[in-house]
């Protein structure tokens, strides 16, 4: 029987069932949830901020999309930075500093200070998303990749459901200040777990960050058409979310449906199943290939978009649950797989993660505003038709994908008694 040297047991990364395997996913699944209730924490509130500071539903909106310009603006910072510093010192500081800028958000005096603290605290947030998939690249057996970043990114849909309901709830018994402390603290919480259970990285190896290397590797992925076709999914994955949960709340708020804010905010009640079905995708993408989970999710998505369209709640709620359902298959399959095709062809890992979640958030910040103009304009069938080109487009670039060449293979790594290596193409 072989003797797996410390060398080389490093080299085949934590496997899964393991004590190591279970600190890493639930620490990461921490940090998850902090940072997306941190993030989301004002959608909820759209209505209620534009009733407060008197501004309109596409200025409300801002309150988001300048804390995801915030964040996407940092990635191309903090990507590069964790490939020469590493990637647990930057999720530590990330989850940390957020939740202390998100309890400053609660006390802004004025729109313009509410805005420039959210602006702040996406900038702070970069730390997590930047380096997550990176550091479960290089820390994880291959054959567990796919479902583990799965699990981090059923994280992320529980933060964002937790700082939707919380601070939805919080805001219409004691205002959307103390709804804004709720989620920061939510934050601490879990960046206290994260502190205790996060792993020191073993598989990481430090690479040059100068301006140099990071243009190489932006050169190398402008080259690499699954790349380019990977940020372009991120980006209208992200919008097709954000269109419509930045406008919902005020559908919600008009006729037929009349809601307050309590009751409006439970919609984003949907939000497991995107914890369901990002886990999910992972084990298929593991075992069929990503190249064949992917077109489903947007296929899924779809469907879910043309269902919010009728004037009648229970359509509505099925809609937005489906739509959930085809993002998060789309986004963890997507996000995982991108430190994969890039270290395949020897680009950095965290610096190509970072223009993946670039291409994502910039997808949140201006779909997101043009979004709450359409909703001015339009009404909810003009979200509706916005969202659903974005998902066309979508589909375009899953069949652009199952085009292009592999440089590994897609099929599943080998099971962990099995000797096979994985094959490159």
């Amino acid at each position: 029987m072989a003797v797996l040297t410390p060398s080389s047991a490093l080299e085949a990364g934590v496997r899964p069932g393991t004590r190591a395997y279970h600190r890493v996913v639930v620490a990461l699944f921490a940090a998850g949830v902090a940072t997306f209730a941190l993030l989301y924490s004002t959608q909820a509130l759209l209505p209620l901020l534009a009733a407060r500071f008197g501004v309109s539903a596409g200025a409300s909106a801002w309150s988001l999309s300048v804390t995801t310009l915030g964040l996407a603006g940092a990635l191309l910072v903090v990507g590069p930075l964790s490939d020469r510093v590493g990637r647990t010192r930057l999720i530590h500081a990330s989850v940390t500093l957020a939740s202390v800028v998100g309890l400053a958000c609660a006390l802004a005096p004025t729109w313009p200070a509410l805005i420039g603290l959210r602006l702040l605290e996406g900038v702070a947030l970069a730390g997590l998303p930047a380096v997550a998939t990176a550091y479960l690249r290089e820390e994880l057996h291959p054959g567990s990749q796919a479902r583990a970043v799965g699990l981090y990114v059923a994280g992320t849909a529980l933060g964002g459901m937790a700082g939707r309901l919380l601070t939805g709830a919080v805001a219409e018994l004691a205002g959307w200040r103390w709804a804004l402390a709720s989620a920061a603290l939510l934050g601490l919480g879990c960046a206290a777990v994260v502190r205790v259970l996060l792993p020191a990285s073993r598989g990481f190896t430090a690479r040059p960050t100068g301006l140099r290397s990071a243009l190489g590797t932006a050169r190398g992925a402008l080259h690499d058409r699954a790349l380019l076709a990977l940020f372009g999914i991120g980006a209208c994955a992200m919008g097709v979310l954000t269109v419509l949960l930045n406008t919902v709340g005020f559908r919600l708020a008009g006729a037929p449906f009349h809601l307050g804010l309590t009751a409006a905010s439970l919609v984003f009640c949907v939000y497991p199943v995107g914890s369901v079905t990002s886990a999910t995708a992972g084990r298929l993408a593991d075992r069929y290939g990503r190249r064949t989970v992917l077109p489903l999710g947007c296929v899924v998505a779809l469907v879910g978009v043309l269902l919010t369209l009728p004037a009648s709640l229970p359509l509505l709620v099925v809609g937005l649950a489906l739509v959930v359902a085809g993002f998060f298959a789309v986004h963890g399959v997507a996000s995982g797989w991108v430190p994969v095709r890039a270290h395949a062809g020897g680009l950095a890992t965290g610096q190509a993660a970072s223009l993946y979640l670039f291409a994502y958030y910039v997808g949140a910040s201006l779909f997101g505003a043009l979004g709450g103009h359409t909703w001015n304009v339009a009404g909810w069938p003009g979200v509706v038709v916005l969202a659903a080109g974005l998902v066309v487009v979508l589909g375009v670039l899953a069949l652009v994908l199952r085009g292009t060449p592999t440089l590994l293979t897609d099929a599943p790594a080998p099971a962990q008694g099995d000797a096979q290596p994985r094959t490159s193409r």
